[in-house]
């Protein structure tokens, strides 16, 4: 494990995780393609006040899982954990596209732990899959997702952005093809859409408005479906709205949250 990340045991796992400031805690969760890495330039933008806390998940980067086959709910409980091992009784969340499921199914499953929900460019069920764009993707071995990627994720001008292009590779991960197919296998029986009116916590959508696979219209159900929720959609975004709009989405997010505060702890 890097002397840059820290980490919290939880049963058998060993949730690995990276930090900066102080205050409010915030816990981000990275998507399909990524690690904690997602964050290393994001978790500053958010800025003074928060606590940003980028953690990996089940077979990404550094922890430690049996492997064993699980679900999102797995998932969910390993965030809640996390939560707890860091000494919160609540955090606010932040997941992006595979990591909104995740936040999504904690709102749900644990939402004691939650004090605030945002989620970006996500779905509320596996129909992700189904999507043209995301079903080529997934379908690839994780070297020829690559260059799908850059499509899916940066708008043609950040395509153009050379700084932008190698920002977005340094996140992008190539896991063994036993943890690939773990975690893809985990999304076929996720289903949250029934279950979104009794999310509690104050929720926010960020949504690129370019977004080939998650839609501001698959945001605005989301949105509609949970009680108060907001839904922002970024003009001219793709998926990769912690990327190229990252100072957009952290601005959005650090808004949110200092709206709702909590430093609420054991």
């Amino acid at each position: 494990m890097s002397a840059a990340l820290k980490a919290v045991k939880a049963g058998e796992i060993e949730i690995a995780y990276a930090e900066s400031g102080a205050g409010e805690p915030v816990v981000l969760l990275h998507g399909g393609e990524s690690t904690h890495i997602q964050y290393d330039t994001f978790r500053p933008l958010l800025g003074d006040g928060i606590r940003a806390i980028a953690y990996d998940q089940r077979d990404s980067g550094a922890p430690v899982n049996p492997p064993e086959p699980y679900g999102i709910p797995d998932s969910a409980e390993d965030c809640a954990a996390l939560i707890r091992g860091l000494g919160y009784e609540r955090a606010h969340l932040f997941g992006s596209s595979f990591g909104g499921f995740i936040a999504l199914q904690v709102a749900v499953s644990v939402p004691q732990v939650v004090q605030s929900l945002t989620v970006g460019d996500t779905f509320s069920d596996a129909s992700a899959l189904q999507v043209p764009v995301a079903f080529e993707i997934v379908g690839q071995s994780p070297s020829e997702r690559d260059a799908q990627m850059l499509a899916f994720a940066l708008s043609e001008r950040g395509q153009a952005d050379g700084k932008v292009v190698a920002e977005l590779k340094s996140m992008l991960v190539h896991r063994s093809p036993e943890a690939d197919a773990r975690r893809l296998a985990a999304i076929p029986g996720y289903d949250l859409t029934g279950r979104l009116p009794g999310i509690t916590a104050p929720t926010l959508l960020i949504y690129g408005q370019e977004d080939p696979a998650a839609t501001p219209g698959t945001g605005r159900k989301i949105a509609n479906a949970i009680p108060g929720a907001r839904l922002e959609v970024i003009p001219g975004a793709r998926h990769g709205i912690t990327v190229e709009f990252a100072r957009e989405t952290a601005g959005l997010l650090r808004e949110f949250v200092l709206a709702h505060p909590s430093l609420t702890r054991r």
